[in-house]
């Protein structure tokens, strides 16, 4: 029984490295649903997965003369589709934390002046960091105080000597 594998994609990959002008449009016929659905498992939305699809596509014909062979070319190009998906996600998740500038910016009227009303935040520009050094502030303060307490108790205990219990 023969083991060894043909990759049934030698012909494409041999087009794409010879940069047939027809082998990108090949590729997309080929792939194009699989790497779209496999992308859309990923981000879970049609718009990213439809520019995925198209980046892991684009990327493939480019950098087809990376392709060793040493595995199947529908297995190349699938790691290339979810390491774009991954980005995406990441691209996405860091955006999510973006806020847009005209939503900090004051609103404006066609003469240049303030037409909302501005809310006072210069007081809240360091309050994080404020709180935090107040924090280690009381923090050190405290252990100072309950230090202190214990030298003074320490320190009457020695000027007159241990306590005696009264009796009645």
């Amino acid at each position: 029984m023969d083991r060894t594998k043909t990759d049934g994609d030698a012909a494409l990959v041999e087009a794409l490295r010879r940069e047939d002008p027809e082998a990108p449009e090949l590729l997309v016929e080929t792939y194009g649903d699989r790497v779209y659905r496999l992308a859309l498992r990923i981000t879970g939305s049609n718009e990213d997965a439809e520019e995925v699809a198209q980046d892991a596509l684009w990327t493939a014909a480019r950098k087809i003369s990376t392709f060793k062979g040493e595995s199947a070319f529908g297995s190349w190009l699938y790691r290339i589709a979810a390491n774009a998906a991954y980005q995406k996600l990441r691209a996405r998740r860091s955006k999510a934390h973006e806020i847009a500038i005209e939503d900090v910016l004051p609103a404006f009227d066609d003469a240049g002046r303030h037409f909302e009303p501005m809310a006072d935040w210069s007081d809240r520009v360091d309050e994080q960091a404020l709180q935090g050094e107040l924090r280690r502030v009381l923090g050190a303060a405290a252990s100072f105080v309950v230090a202190d307490i214990l030298a003074d108790r320490g320190a009457r205990a020695q000027e007159t000597g241990p306590r005696i219990p009264a009796q009645v």
